[in-house]
């Protein structure tokens, strides 16, 4: 009876939040911004990778200068799951909440300690698959962003080489590398595009290696390639200096960036090379939960009614993806890429997902 009762009352819940998250928000307990205390949990790179890690920390940089919230940030070393679990739960013990994961790495973490801690919030990027009511997951359509990188990219080319390098061969970044072919192709049909990542999963090393992703890019330059797009954490760091030490032997090789704004972040010599950057607006989705959390809300969308999971989807649609236009290389191709983008948000062009289809 206990059992029956249990799930009774959890059929109840899940109903009313599906209600509720149709007008947009969950009602959650008032609290003050001098109240709000957020933890943030990092993947390995941590704030200073100026990429994923980074994006995410401008988000709750510009929330406690709005807010003066208190904040603890924390990085994970060994990127084990017992060592994010860890991490997780002691931010919990010391009353944070929001929590807010970086990475999709966290889920099975988060899983367990959302669990462990009912009344906290919990934020998770990159992620769909936790059904917990107090667990806001917040992905991107990547894809798309990445489908105006390659317009971008092609229309820059001059050899019609093109390449993308990818942190880790797993489903996320195969987004980054289908949408981005597929805008090379539908720009230029002659493009080639020459598909690499750094490590094969389950190395998860790709995301922080940029020697060997500086080897990676130069072997596609000795082959003629002139635009690179890497998706890789701190890796990436390694394609901008390919390019530079490129640049110093004669041969121009525009890189893409990805995550941020690069170009903001990169040296004078790697700015010279800094086609654009695919930008996926973590900062605004660690932005958007803290703000919730001020106001007393969750941020509760519908991600999938049947399995309970909830959050925020980030696209085209509403600027959570795009590229940059930063160092002005690409302003001369805007009409293009704009025009690119109206057509994927009016639903005429369907980005793929996944590579080769």
């Amino acid at each position: 009876m206990g059992g029956k009762l249990k799930k009774f009352s959890r059929i109840v819940a899940v109903a009313a939040s599906v209600t509720m998250a149709t007008v947009g928000f969950i009602a959650a307990p008032s609290n003050a911004a001098s109240k709000v205390k957020v933890g943030i949990a990092y993947d390995i790179g941590g704030r200073g990778d100026k990429s994923f890690n980074d994006s995410a920390a401008a988000g709750l940089d510009r929330a406690k200068k709005k807010w003066g919230i208190a904040a603890a940030e924390r990085t994970v070393t060994q990127g084990t799951d017992s060592e994010r679990t860890d991490v997780l739960r002691q931010l919990a013990q010391q009353g944070y909440s929001p929590i807010i994961a970086v990475g999709f790495l966290y889920a099975g973490p988060i899983t367990t300690v959302s669990q462990e801690f009912p009344n906290t919030q919990f934020g998770i990027i990159d992620d769909a698959s936790v059904a917990a009511l107090n667990v806001t997951s917040m992905v991107f359509s990547e894809e798309q962003g990445s489908y105006l990188a390659g317009v971008a990219a092609a229309l820059s080319s001059k050899s019609g080489k093109i390449g993308y390098v990818g942190g880790v061969r797993i489903p996320l970044l195969q987004k980054f590398e289908a949408g981005f072919v597929a805008g090379v192709k539908a720009t230029k049909k002659s493009a080639s595009v020459d598909v690499k990542y750094v490590t094969e999963f389950p190395d998860f090393s790709g995301f922080n290696d940029p020697a060997k992703m500086k080897v990676i890019v130069k072997g596609m330059i000795d082959k003629g390639v002139d635009v690179v797009y890497s998706a890789a954490g701190g890796s990436g760091a390694g394609n901008f200096k390919a390019a530079t030490e490129a640049a110093a032997a004669g041969k121009k090789v525009w890189t893409i960036g990805v995550d941020s704004d690069q170009y903001l972040t990169a040296s004078a010599a790697e700015k010279k090379n800094m086609l654009t950057s695919m930008t996926k607006r973590v900062d605004n989705a660690v932005y958007d939960v803290i703000q919730n959390a001020v106001e007393g809300r969750t941020v509760n969308d519908i991600l999938d009614p049947k399995a309970g999971i909830y959050g925020r989807r980030y696209d085209l649609t509403n600027g959570g993806v795009g590229v940059s236009y930063s160092g002005g290389y690409i302003n001369k191709y805007k009409a293009q890429i704009d025009a690119a983008a109206a057509a994927i948000k009016s639903g005429k062009v369907k980005v793929p997902s996944v590579p080769g289809k």
